[in-house]
């Protein structure tokens, strides 16, 4: 029956925080998706994309930016079209960052967080971010292919202590085998 698995096509990925309580600054949480190519994997990543970017085939992109969690349901949310993807690309990996400015944060200061991963209707994944309490970045999602088949869902959140610059130049690392 492999021959009628068309993989996943088009995901969403959705965070969602409370504001900081007052007289707190504010808390900013943003989505980050790092593409790899077939022949590597596992090494740099050919784009990333994150608040005000977009891939450059237009296949991923931000569709909600919230810069201190006061919008209603999810507070930031990115599609990714696997389906229109280049087939030199075998690798997505998606994370999430804490802003660094006006203060250091953990996802331990980050009020009432949350994670949900789509495709249409069907939920892949839902986290609190619990397991990575902290960090400062953590990987939530990685999504595989090989050669030209279709597309995996592999979840799972690896926590970053660090720079959000440093967490998108090595998150591709985070899940190495």
């Amino acid at each position: 029956m492999d021959g009628l698995n068309k993989g996943l096509r088009k995901v969403e990925i959705a965070v969602r925080w409370d504001p900081s309580p007052a007289g707190q600054p504010s808390t900013d949480l943003d989505l980050v998706a790092a593409t790899y190519p077939a022949d590597d994997p596992h090494g740099d990543p050919a784009y990333v994309v994150h608040f005000d970017s977009r891939s450059p085939d237009g296949t991923i992109y931000l569709n909600r930016d919230s810069k201190d969690g006061q919008g209603f349901g999810f507070d930031e949310v990115m599609t990714l079209e696997l389906e229109r993807l280049d087939p030199r690309y075998a690798r997505v990996v998606v994370g999430v960052v804490i802003q660094q400015r006006p203060a250091e944060r953990t996802f331990v200061s980050v009020v009432n967080p949350g994670l949900r991963i789509r495709e249409g209707y069907d939920v892949l994944a839902e986290d609190d971010f619990g397991g990575v309490l902290g960090a400062t970045a953590s990987t939530v999602a990685e999504f595989v292919r090989e050669g030209t088949g279709p597309w995996r869902f592999r979840p799972g959140l690896r926590g970053f202590e660090g720079d959000p610059v440093a967490f998108t130049r090595t998150m591709g690392a985070l899940g190495r085998p």
